[in-house]
């Protein structure tokens, strides 16, 4: 039976989200040879993301809208759910599983926001477009700020485990980043200077493909503890090592200790008091 990892999903979000906006920048850049929508200002040289996504190229907006966000989603999900069953770092305490939650709920936001903002889109509906794109921004914005809260409380208690500081900071200056440029590019669209506020808009989507594919980092290392899993089913895993030949238990338990395989919810030494 063919099992999909769960680090796959984010991976696949964000090769689509990619190839969506380099399919729509591409096609106005090349096809259309730049033209000037219905929807841009008379002023306007550059189009927005959902300028393009509201012509020809809607169903293509509308698709990757959908992939990337369900997908992501189910990234989050698998987190929260391999934590829960300790085949990544648990969420031990109350706040903990509350800043997960949370992270979750933003991120469906966020979702409804992108999705249906490609669906109204911006020249047929601007008011309800630009509320949507509100949505979008915050939601996903204030789900990245969760999820850094988390880690950083997770990264306090495993020190040990380096990929939770790595994917900390990385989301971190997602956050950064992305509310400085939402910032600048709401004065932007409000103030009607259109032409920045179009290229900030671009970059402002780039760099969420950049976050999208951060959550492999987060659940890849569930790889290491699928053996663990199975043998909790009653399973016997095997374990090869670089020689060839198939161990005993005892052997297969001094294999995890040496490849780091111990249990997420295990710690091997002091907890410092500092991340």
């Amino acid at each position: 039976m063919l099992r999909i990892s769960y680090w796959v999903f984010p991976i696949v979000a964000g090769v689509v989200w990619l190839g969506t906006l380099l399919g729509l920048l591409l096609y106005w850049i090349v096809d259309t040879k730049r033209v000037h929508y219905d929807s841009m200002s008379p002023q306007q040289h550059i189009a927005y993301i959902s300028d393009v996504g509201a012509s020809t190229l809607k169903p293509l907006f509308v698709t990757g809208c959908v992939i990337t966000t369900i997908l992501l989603d189910i990234s989050f999900g698998a987190d929260r759910w391999l934590r829960h069953k300790g085949r990544l770092v648990p969420n031990t305490t109350r706040g903990e599983k509350v800043l997960s939650a949370l992270t979750i709920v933003f991120a469906v936001i966020g979702t409804v926001g992108l999705i249906l903002l490609s669906v109204f889109d911006t020249a047929r509906y601007p008011r309800l477009h630009n509320v949507f794109l509100l949505f979008f921004i915050a939601g996903y914005i204030l789900s990245a700020i969760f999820i850094c809260w988390e880690y950083q409380r997770l990264g306090i208690r495993y020190r040990e485990h380096r990929v939770l500081r790595i994917s900390f900071w990385i989301k971190l200056s997602f956050v950064i980043i992305e509310i400085l440029l939402a910032i600048a590019f709401i004065a932007c669209t409000f103030t009607k200077r259109y032409n920045p506020g179009a290229v900030l808009e671009w970059i402002i989507a780039f760099i969420f493909s950049a976050y999208v594919f951060s959550f492999y980092v987060d659940l890849y290392p569930a790889v290491k503890t699928k053996n663990m899993a199975e043998m909790a089913k009653g399973k016997q895993p095997r374990y090869s090592p670089p020689g060839g030949s198939s161990t005993g238990t005892g052997d297969l338990e001094e294999a995890r200790i040496e490849g780091d395989a111990l249990p997420m919810s295990e710690s091997r030494g002091p907890v410092p008091n500092n991340f």
